[in-house]
């Protein structure tokens, strides 16, 4: 599981995005960065298993979505984040898109200025995120389509796990995507995925 860190080149002000795990790693990654915040892109176990030693250690605002979160998870959140709200790094400023399916209470954080949006588990280079149910497969039908589709061409995508792609690259694989018609699907799927 990918933890990313936005840093400000002038301030060098940062937000950890997703810890995961492996806390000393995560200073590391920190190094030289003065630490405003810890956000979330959702709240499944691998993406936050290091969130309260992080809190401890980095005594910083937790930032996450209002939920309701993965397994009824009661979160001691600082900030509640919407779509459309933005977090100010140092001079920088990141943008927050409501992105359901995967999961509920799932956000993606945009660097527009710098073309990067950290996606989580929304989407990934071979296909979006899994669903847990028809409801959430056809919520993230909805995501891709209105919010995904609407970002530009030289976007890089950096998802949860796997390589980072530029979205440009997949809006011909996506737009087939959502032209066919799965049913009541839910589940692991791809990009060239046939409909049901």
């Amino acid at each position: 599981m990918h933890t990313y860190v936005f840093v400000c080149p002038t301030t060098h002000r940062s937000v950890l995005i997703d810890p995961g795990a492996e806390p000393a790693t995560l200073m590391e990654l920190l190094a030289g960065t003065t630490p405003e915040a810890i956000v979330l892109t959702h709240t499944h176990a691998d993406h936050i298993g290091a969130l309260d030693e992080m809190r401890d250690r980095l005594k910083v605002p937790l930032l996450a979505h209002p939920g309701p979160h993965v397994g009824d998870l009661v979160l001691a959140t600082d900030r509640l984040l919407a779509d459309g709200d933005t977090i100010k790094v140092g001079e920088g400023e990141l943008r927050v898109f409501a992105t359901p399916g995967h999961t509920v209470d799932m956000l993606s954080f945009a660097d527009l200025a710098g073309q990067q949006i950290v996606v989580g588990d929304t989407l990934f280079a071979g296909g979006p995120g899994r669903t847990w149910s028809s409801e959430g497969f056809q919520t993230l039908l909805v995501t891709l389509r209105e919010v995904v589709l609407d970002w530009p061409d030289d976007v890089t995508c950096y998802p949860g796990y796997g390589p980072s792609f530029r979205l440009g690259d997949l809006r011909g694989s996506i737009e087939d995507f959502l032209s066919r018609d799965y049913g009541a699907f839910s589940g692991d799927a791809t990009w060239d995925m046939q409909a049901s």
